[in-house]
């Protein structure tokens, strides 16, 4: 099953069940999905991959706007965003811990062939196809950096 049909199963619930908060975050990958798919042309289907970076681009839209509602003291505002977030959060594949991910970085630096500060873009180029959505492209870069000694 396929992210878009497991939200649209998802959306149908959270219908039934009058969960506003779910349904606003679910109607809004849906609309997403098919925004990304009328891009593409009229019988195409969206990748995993695309599915889940649209996924993490609404994550941290909503992580943003929290962060900006509570600068300005509308909690309200922000504490919809942090649950709308949280919702989305649900279809991303699990986070990486550190450890994990510098494992995966050391492994990728090596298969690369990577020995200094010039060679980060192509560990970065690897990492961030092999890492979607398991780990933030700052948190990547950062552990990058620091193992090239940089």
């Amino acid at each position: 099953m396929s992210l878009t049909e497991k939200i649209s199963g998802d959306l149908i619930a959270a219908m039934k069940t009058k969960d506003t908060v779910v349904l606003e975050s679910l109607r809004a990958a849906k609309t997403a999905f098919i925004l990304a798919r009328s891009e593409k042309g009229a019988d195409s289907v969206l990748t995993t991959d695309e599915e889940l970076k649209i996924i993490q681009k609404l994550v941290k839209q909503r992580r943003e706007s929290a962060a900006i509602y509570k600068e300005n003291s509308r909690i309200d505002l922000y504490d919809k965003e942090i649950a709308e977030a949280e919702t989305l959060e649900k279809y991303l594949p699990a986070r990486m811990s550190g450890e994990e991910l510098e494992k995966v970085l050391r492994d990728i630096i090596s298969r690369v062939g990577a020995k200094s500060q010039s060679d980060i873009g192509k560990v970065m180029g690897v990492a961030m196809k092999e890492l979607a959505g398991k780990a933030e492209g700052k948190e990547i870069s950062s552990k990058v950096k620091q193992l090239l000694g940089t």
